[in-house]
């Protein structure tokens, strides 16, 4: 007697009753909050470093400053300061405290002291950036749904004056043979432009307040927004497939 034939059902390898990784699964649906979280991590370290400094913890806060070096100049008279009488210093105060030079290179080395506060690991133009970029996420996450891909030329018009602001301070730099020696520590051209409307403190040096701050807050935020409209949309649109 001859044995009947296995169904065809039966010869099916079973289903697979595996499922995704539910961490794997729960970062895909929720992506725009780990990048948020990342990334405020990432924008509040260097404002800890002067914080571990003033508390004593100086092999932490010196680890901050280390790691940050990589990202950033650090240069003293272009970033904030913590814990001192005043938020920003001149290239001269700086020298005065630290070494009579316009080498960046020793210059970057200074975080501060105790009579004037500690520096931010970062640049007041980094600040900028990268903080935007933290802002821009927050505000993706509330419109993401009626924000349109970014154009081109709405991207060019964004990174424009960071192209413009920061390589008119370098080709400065280079020029007046050190940091804060060219035409943009005096801007000199600006206040014959404006005909010296302003105090000589707008256009002179880095100052908090200065025409040089302000372009490096403007630009810096302009660009950060910019990476962030640019990214972060395609990233979603991603995730949304993969789902």
């Amino acid at each position: 007697m001859s044995t009947p034939l296995a169904r065809p059902s039966a010869l099916r390898p079973a289903a697979s009753t595996a499922k995704p990784g539910r961490l794997t699964d729960a970062a895909r649906r929720h992506w725009l909050l780990v990048v948020a979280l990342i990334w405020g991590l990432f924008v509040g370290s260097p404002w800890l470093a002067p914080v571990l400094m003033r508390i004593g913890w100086t092999g932490a806060g010196q680890a901050i400053y280390t790691a940050y070096s990589f990202t950033c100049h650090q240069l003293p008279e272009r970033s904030y300061f913590l814990f001192g009488p005043k938020v920003m210093y001149s290239l001269e105060e700086i020298q005065a405290a630290w070494q009579n030079t316009n080498n960046p290179l020793i210059l970057r080395r200074f975080i501060g002291n105790e009579a004037m506060g500690w520096k931010v690991a970062w640049s007041d133009r980094m600040v900028s950036l990268y903080t935007s970029m933290l802002v821009g996420i927050v505000i993706f996450a509330v419109f993401r749904k009626r924000l349109p891909r970014q154009p081109i030329w709405a991207l060019v018009l964004l990174l424009a004056p960071m192209a413009i602001d920061g390589g008119s301070h370098a080709l400065s730099d280079v020029l007046g043979g050190g940091i804060g020696l060219g035409f943009r520590d005096s801007n000199a051209w600006l206040a014959a432009l404006t005909g010296s409307t302003f105090p000589a403190t707008s256009y002179a040096g880095d100052a908090l307040g200065s025409f040089n701050w302000l372009m490096r807050l403007s630009t810096g935020i302009l660009m950060g927004l910019a990476i962030v409209w640019l990214l972060l949309p395609m990233i979603d649109a991603t995730a949304a497939e993969t789902q």
